[in-house]
């Protein structure tokens, strides 16, 4: 009986000490937030980055884990040497070369939220006050992350990615509100 004890207590011990030296890595297949538990994100974006309304050749894909695999992003369409604009006002958080690319990224007012735009040749400085529409520099040509020259948008809260496309009110998405139309032959009161 007192071996089995034993036996039962070093287990235990062996067990807490696995646990102790793997608890530092548990973190990394942490699953991300639940966008329900989030706080929402404001429309504060009064244009988009690159064009009119361009194509979003990607979408916003969250990661399960921390690490994993996704898009933490949207890639729209952009040729090289198209100007890219500050969706919102904020500050120049960043701008220059990371891993070859050029980013930009612009802390916006108030909001605790952070841009980033990618590859893109930078026009402005860190520190420099952007006002929403403003150029903050061009598409360089390159086509490393998309099968076409592309720009990559990115929205993060803290270290956390969201959808940057949910900066962008309903009328910047074509989604405006409904609206009744007469109906032909029908006389308006």
């Amino acid at each position: 009986m007192g071996a089995k004890r034993a036996t039962g207590r070093a287990g235990a011990v062996l067990l807490g000490v696995v646990s102790a030296v793997l608890a530092p890595w548990a973190w990394a297949d942490a699953p991300i937030a639940p966008t329900g538990s989030v706080p929402p994100v404001p429309a504060v974006a009064r244009v988009w980055p690159v064009g009119d309304r361009p194509a979003v050749l990607r979408g916003w894909q969250p990661p399960a884990t921390v690490y994993g695999p996704g898009h933490r992003g949207v890639d729209l369409a952009a040729p090289a040497g198209t100007p890219v604009r500050a969706v919102a006002a904020g500050r120049v958080s960043f701008a220059g070369r990371v891993a070859g690319r050029g980013v930009v990224s612009v802390a916006l007012a108030g909001t605790g939220l952070r841009t980033t735009y990618e590859p893109v040749r930078a026009s402005v400085r860190t520190g420099d006050d952007v006002a929403a529409g403003e150029v903050v520099g061009t598409v360089e040509p390159t086509a490393a992350h998309c099968a076409v020259v592309c720009v990559h948008w990115g929205l993060l809260r803290g270290g956390t990615y969201l959808d940057p496309l949910s900066l962008l009110p309903p009328w910047l998405l074509g989604r405006g509100p409904s609206r009744l139309l007469p109906v032909l032959g029908v006389p308006l009161p």
